[in-house]
């Protein structure tokens, strides 16, 4: 009889009537064994109270192996009566049955015993009941299965696994389970991704096993290097270690870069004397000036096709990325361009004429005005969207939400004590800087203020957040890097909040983008810092501060 079928019977405590006479000849038999079993407890309970007081006794079993004799117990016990007759007979008898019947003897025998008797027999099933199945299914030719199952594993769980046999540790070899797990890490954490591609181990990844790749021995090496430099660059991140590269823009008429984005290749910036300049992120040097505006350039964005630019001039204008050639002029705004957000065919800008202008993008050469939202009480200084919300800060101290679909006012966000210059928007959160020296977070859905971060000594300018941190920029000269999930715990003291504050420009921070390894700022100093906190060298630096490279362009 099979043991999984016979631990499913102790687990119902099945009943069903019997009428063959060996079976009532068999239960008989073990009614005198359950007698002398539940008077040898009697005298243990009555033992144990003389000696210790009222106890509640357990009883327990020795496991057994799994075999085919008898079932045992603890200690031994001497025979009563003629057990071991009747007990052969009994075994006789059960052996001649069917497996049908013996189901059915069984599921009588259990539904006479007692809860405690129950608790022995199930833990003489369980080791029975126990499979390696990691070790059973190559051999019945299905090693993928057993890789897929071992493959959902973290990091630690999948070095136990490998010490638990050597079928196992085969399995995880043969399989390349530790490539696949730097692979899902590199698929769902950008962290991952981005070593992957600075560290050049990117090519060793992803690569089925008909081309030629390293052994698994590689891979499990490789990831406690990962982890190490993980530490380092989170290490880097809180003690504001870093690696300084300064450009020095050197405008002739007037000083000052109020908007940039870059990538891994270039850096585009604009500028306050008209014109957008293009850097080579490794070299530093000047690739290509677009001049058009005649106004200082106050925001842009760029994609794989196009840059969309901002000025003060009040105009939008499109321009090729790669030729830098100009595609569109879009004359809508009365006042500057304060800010722009493109995305998946639809554009939102907003102006110092104090409304936002919602655009479809059909293509560089056809954009076309869809809605303009008018609410706001002073200039829109700021917006950004996402399939379902648009959402605008204003120097009216507010922040206003609207239906992306629709274009309808949704709430507003109301706790500023002035005018509020930068914001950020992404699921729930909304994160905002103002001029009253604060940042706050706000839960979009319920307009709840979560938390306000003080620190900055004057107007907060420009503020990026993901999911570790917030980044801020401000007019006191100052960065500071905060740890956003601390802040969004309300336990959390405001003097843990602020990781770090860099302190390298001379003039306002006017904007900033960061990832995981760095950040890039410019200022009303006329320069463009990047805070690299990925490759730093410690020969001989003081905490916080790094040599720089600077690399001086001078227009002609």
């Amino acid at each position: 009889m099979s043991v999984w079928l016979f631990n499913s019977l102790l687990k119902s405590h099945i009943s069903e009537s019997v009428t063959r006479p060996q079976i009532t000849s068999l239960l008989s038999s073990f009614h005198v064994v359950q007698s002398y079993f539940n008077n040898i407890l009697v005298l243990e309970r009555q033992a144990a109270n003389q000696y210790f007081g009222p106890l509640k006794i357990v009883p327990t079993f020795i496991c057994p192996q799994v075999s085919n004799g008898p079932l045992t117990g603890s200690r031994k016990r001497p025979s009563e009566g003629n057990y071991e007759k009747e007990k052969d007979v009994c075994i006789q008898l059960f052996d001649q049955w069917s497996e049908a019947d013996q189901v059915e003897f069984v599921e009588h025998l259990i539904s006479h015993m007692c809860h405690y008797q129950h608790g022995h027999i199930n833990s003489y099933l369980k080791p029975m009941l126990q499979r390696d199945f990691i070790t059973a299914l190559p051999a019945q030719g299905l090693d993928h299965i057993a890789e897929n199952i071992l493959s959902f594993l973290d990091a630690r769980s999948l070095c136990s696994a490998e010490l638990v046999c050597k079928e196992w540790q085969r399995v995880i070899s043969e399989g390349m389970l530790w490539k696949k797990l730097i692979e899902r890490m590199v698929r769902t954490d950008p962290l991952w991704k981005g070593l992957s591609e600075r560290h050049q181990w990117e090519k060793y990844l992803f690569k089925n096993r008909t081309t030629e790749v390293p052994p698994n021995s590689y891979y499990r090496s490789l990831y406690p290097k990962i982890i190490q430099d993980i530490e380092t660059i989170e290490a880097n991140w809180r003690c504001g270690r870093h690696n300084l590269q300064r450009i020095q823009c050197r405008s002739e008429n007037s000083k000052g870069v109020y908007c940039l984005q870059y990538d891994d290749e270039k850096i585009i910036s604009g500028l306050r004397d008209n014109s957008i300049k293009i850097w080579d992120k490794q070299t530093l040097e000047c690739l290509k000036i677009l001049t058009g505006h005649t106004g200082s350039v106050l925001c842009l964005q760029y994609d794989e096709r196009v840059i969309v630019t901002g000025s003060s001039d009040s105009t939008v204008r499109v321009w090729d990325v790669n030729s830098g050639e100009v595609l569109n002029t879009l004359i809508h705004h009365n006042e500057a361009v304060l800010h722009l957000r493109f995305c998946n065919g639809l554009m939102v800008t907003c102006s110092k004429d104090r409304s936002i202008a919602v655009w479809d993008m059909a293509s560089p050469t056809d954009i076309s005005l869809r809605r303009v939202l008018v609410g706001h009480r002073a200039a829109v200084n700021v917006v950004d969207f996402d399939d379902k919300y648009i959402v605008s800060a204003s120097g009216d101290r507010t922040i206003k939400v609207w239906s992306t679909s629709t274009c309808e006012f949704v709430r507003t966000l109301n706790g500023h004590k002035r005018g509020i210059a930068c914001l950020q928007y992404r699921d729930r959160l909304v994160v905002s800087g103002s001029s009253d020296n604060t940042i706050r977070l706000w839960d979009i859905e319920c307009g709840a203020c979560l938390r306000v971060l003080e620190g900055h000594e004057e107007l907060v300018r420009c503020i990026r957040f993901d999911n570790k941190r917030i980044v801020s920029g401000a007019y006191d000269g100052k960065i500071k890097v905060w740890d956003l999930q601390a802040a969004l715990d309300p336990r959390a003291p405001a003097s843990t909040l602020c990781l770090r504050t860099l302190v390298e420009h001379s003039g306002r921070v006017f904007r900033l983008q960061f990832d995981e390894f760095q950040i890039i700022s410019s200022s009303h100093d006329d320069t463009i810092l990047i805070w690299d906190f990925l490759n730093v060298s410690t020969n001989g630096q003081t905490e916080g501060r790094s040599p720089s490279r600077t690399y001086t362009y001078i227009s002609r």
